[in-house]
C-alpha cells in the first residue's frame, strides 16, 4: 500500500497535510505522525499528552514541525517495514530513489538513561539524491520559546522546562532558532539524525550508522517478536495485524493504559467545533480494547491494563457521579481541565483546538458494562481474577444495581443535556449480567438475588420503553423514535438473539436510514440534537459494529461486502480515524482506537461464520 503526494514547500509556506496522509510510529510512550512529504508534523514528549514539540498539523505556521525529504521535485509513498511499526517513506525522483527510515526505539530495561529517543535514517537507495531538513520545534504547544546551542553536530534545543537535542551524521547549521541541512547522498550512502530529550542523567549522545543500524534491527526484533503471539490466521491478516500493531502503539507502558487516540482536535468536520483531546484512558475504549487484544491471544496488555483498572480505577475514586470517572490520564489522574489554545488556528483553520476533556466529569453509564465485560473476559480467557479484584467489581454491581435508571450523558458524550439513552441501560445489563456469569462460573460470592432483579428490570425497560412500534425498531432512548447506531451493541453483547424479529427490523430500519455504501452514522443530530454545532461524517467503530450485525444475523455476502468496503476506506497504510467524511476523506483524532478494535472484531466473527 503506498500514497503519491505533491512537491513539497519549505517550512513556513507549507500548508496541511491531510489527516489521512500519516504514518505513526511510536515506544509506548508516546507516538509521531509522519507525513507522506517526509514531514513530522505531531510529536508530543515524553508522553501522549505531554504539550506538543511538534504540531504543524494544528498550525502550519506556529506549530513546529521536523522536515526531512528529497531537496528536489519527487513522487512519495509511505509503507511499514513488515510486521512493525517502523515507517518506510520513500522518494522518487530524477536523479535516483531514496528513502527515510523512521522509528523509535522501544526503552527496555538495560536502557539506564530512559532515554526517548526518535531516529531519522535518510539512505539513498538508486543514483544519488539531495536532501534537506529543518528541525523547528514549538514547545509548550508553540507557546514557549527556545534557545539553540550548536556544538559540532549536536543542536540542543533547550526551552528552560524541556530540552531535545538534535545530532546528526550530516553538517547542520543555525537558521534563526531552528537548524537546517542540506547534504547529497549517493547509492547506498545513509545519514542519520537522532532527537533525543536531554537533561538530568540523560545527556545528548550522538547516534553513528552502525548505532543507528543496531536500533533499527532492534526495534524490527521487538515488534516482530510482539505480532508473532498473535492467533489469528484468517483471511485478513494484514489488516488485523496492522489495527493490533496500532493498538499496542497506543499503549503506555508504564502503567498499561491505552489512549483512545494519540492526538487532540483533528476536526470531525474541517471547519467545524467538533474538536476534541483524546490522549486519555476512556475506561469503555480501553476495556474494549483489552477485549480486541485478547481475541488475538494478546494477554500481557490485558493483564497489564487490569492493573492500571486495580490501581486508578475502583470504587471511591471520589468522583461526584458514581464510584468511576469515565476517563482518566495515563498516569491515574482524575483531573483534566479543558482549555482552548486560541493561538493556534487548528487544522485547516478548524478552530477551536483544546486539550483536556470536560467530558470528563460526565455521567457514562455504559462505561460499567464495558469495563465489567472485559474483566469478565479477562478471567475467562486469560487468568481469575484475585478476590480483592472481585470485591470491586461487587462494589461496582451494587452500585450499577442502584443507579440504571438514571438518564446520563450517553456513549457518545453529547453536552445537550441527560437522557434516558437505550445504550446505557444496556451496557448497565452487561455489567450485571457478566458479574453473574463469574460469581456462577467460580462459585464466588454475591448478592445474587438483588442482581438478577436489577437485571431483569433492566431488559424489561428496554423492551418496553425502548422499541418503538411505529418505527419497528429499538430507539436512541425511552420513549423516542430516533435511531441511533449504538443499538448495533444489542446482539454483540447477547442482550437479544441476532436473528430476533424484533433485531431484523431495527437492522433493516438502520440500513434505510444511517447506512451509507457499509459507513454508518451515529445518528441524526437534526433529530436528535446534541448540543454542537455543525455535521460529522460517519462512525467507523458503528460501521464495523454493521458488519458484525449483519454477520451474527446470517447475512454472510452482505457482511463481506460491507466489510470489504470498509477496508478501502482506510488509508495507505491501513490506519483509520474516527470518522469518514461525505467524499472518503479521514476526519478526527488519528489513529482511533475504537475503530481498529472493532475492525479486529468484526474480522474474527466474519472469519468464524465464513467457515
Amino acid at each position: 500500500m503506498g500514497a503519491t503526494a505533491g512537491e513539497r514547500q519549505p517550512y513556513g509556506t507549507r500548508r496541511y497535510v491531510p489527516i489521512a496522509d500519516h504514518g505513526l510510529i511510536g515506544d509506548l510512550r508516546s507516538v509521531a505522525l509522519v507525513g507522506t512529504d517526509g514531514t513530522i508534523d505531531w510529536y508530543c514528549c515524553p508522553s501522549f499528552d505531554s504539550p506538543s514539540v511538534f504540531a504543524a498539523i494544528l498550525d502550519a505556521e506556529r506549530g513546529g514541525c521536523f522536515e526531512l525529504a528529497a531537496a528536489v521535485p519527487a513522487r512519495t509513498k509511505q509503507f511499514y517495514f513488515p510486521d512493525t511499526n517502523v515507517l518506510i517513506t520513500r522518494f522518487f525522483t530524477e536523479e535516483g530513489v531514496g528513502e527515510v527510515q523512521d522509528f523509535m526505539p522501544i526503552p527496555g530495561a538495560a536502557d539506564r538513561e530512559g532515554r526517548h529517543r526518535l531516529i531519522r535514517r535518510v539512505l539513498c537507495v538508486r543514483g544519488a539524491m539531495p536532501f534537506r531538513t529543518r528541525v523547528a520545534p514549538r514547545f509548550e504547544y508553540g507557546t514557549r520559546p527556545h534557545t539553540l546551542r550548536l556544538t559540532g553536530d549536536t543542536a540542543v534545543f533547550d526551552a528552560g522546562t524541556m530540552a531535545l537535542a538534535l545530532t546528526a551524521t550530516v553538517p547542520v547549521e543555525a537558521e534563526g532558532q531552528d537548524v537546517r541541512a542540506g547534504f547529497k547522498l549517493a547509492e547506498g550512502e545513509s545519514a542519520v539524525f537522532a532527537l533525543d530529550q536531554v537533561g538530568g542523567d540523560v545527556p545528548p549522545r550522538g547516534c553513528a550508522s552502525a548505532e543507528a543500524e543496531e536500533q533499527f534491527n532492534a526495534t524490527v526484533r521487538y515488534w516482530r517478536r510482539w505480532l508473532a503471539s498473535s492467533r489469528y490466521r484468517g483471511r485478513w491478516r494484514e489488516m488485523v495485524h496492522r489495527s493490533a500493531l496500532t493498538l499496542k502503539l497506543l499503549t503506555y507502558e508504564p502503567t498499561g493504559a491505552i489512549v483512545a487516540a494519540p492526538t487532540t482536535s483533528l476536526p470531525e468536520q474541517i471547519g467545524g467545533v467538533r474538536n476534541w483531546d483524546y490522549r486519555y484512558v476512556w475506561v469503555r475504549d480501553a476495556a474494549f480494547c483489552v477485549y480486541a487484544l485478547l481475541r488475538l491471544g494478546f494477554t500481557e496488555e490485558a493483564e497489564a491494563f487490569m492493573g492500571f483498572v486495580s490501581r486508578h480505577i475502583s470504587p471511591g475514586d471520589g468522583s461526584g457521579s458514581g464510584p468511576l470517572q469515565i476517563m482518566y490520564g495515563i498516569d491515574g489522574r482524575m483531573d483534566l481541565p479543558e482549555r482552548e489554545l486560541a493561538h493556534l488556528e487548528g487544522h485547516q483553520g478548524s478552530a477551536p483546538v483544546r486539550v483536556g476533556n470536560a467530558a470528563a466529569d460526565q455521567l457514562q453509564l455504559d462505561i460499567y458494562g464495558a469495563l465489567i465485560d472485559s474483566i469478565y473476559l479477562y478471567d475467562k480467557w486469560a487468568e481469575p481474577i484475585s478476590s480483592e479484584q472481585w470485591e470491586n467489581v461487587c462494589a461496582l454491581v451494587d452500585w450499577v444495581c442502584a443507579h440504571w435508571d438514571q438518564p446520563d450523558e450517553g456513549i457518545w458524550e453529547t453536552r445537550g443535556g441527560r437522557k434516558n439513552f437505550l445504550y446505557s441501560r444496556l451496557m448497565c445489563w452487561v455489567a450485571i449480567e457478566r458479574a453473574v456469569r463469574m460469581a456462577n462460573r467460580r462459585g464466588l460470592p454475591a448478592d445474587l438475588n438483588r442482581w438478577l432483579t436489577s437485571r431483569d428490570a433492566i431488559y424489561r425497560r428496554i423492551m418496553s420503553r425502548c422499541w418503538s412500534a411505529e418505527r419497528r425498531a429499538f430507539v436512541q432512548q425511552e420513549e423516542g423514535d430516533v435511531l441511533d447506531a449504538a443499538v448495533l451493541m444489542m446482539p454483540l453483547s447477547k442482550f437479544i438473539a441476532p436473528t430476533d424479529p424484533k433485531w431484523l427490523s431495527t437492522l433493516d430500519s438502520l440500513t434505510g436510514e444511517l447506512v451509507s455504501d457499509s459507513l454508518v452514522y451515529r445518528y441524526d443530530p437534526q433529530a436528535s440534537p446534541d448540543g454542537l454545532r455543525g455535521d460529522e461524517g460517519t462512525f467507523s467503530i458503528c460501521s464495523f459494529w454493521y458488519v458484525e450485525s449483519l454477520t451474527r444475523a446470517g447475512r454472510l455476502d452482505e457482511a463481506t461486502l460491507a466489510f470489504e468496503k470498509m477496508l478501502t476506506y482506510a488509508n495507505h497504510l491501513g490506519l483509520y480515524a474516527e470518522e469518514i467524511g461525505h467524499t472518503g476523506e479521514q476526519q478526527g483524532n488519528f489513529p482511533q482506537a475504537f475503530t481498529h478494535l472493532a475492525l479486529i472484531s468484526a474480522a474474527f466473527n466474519l472469519d468464524r461464520a465464513l467457515g
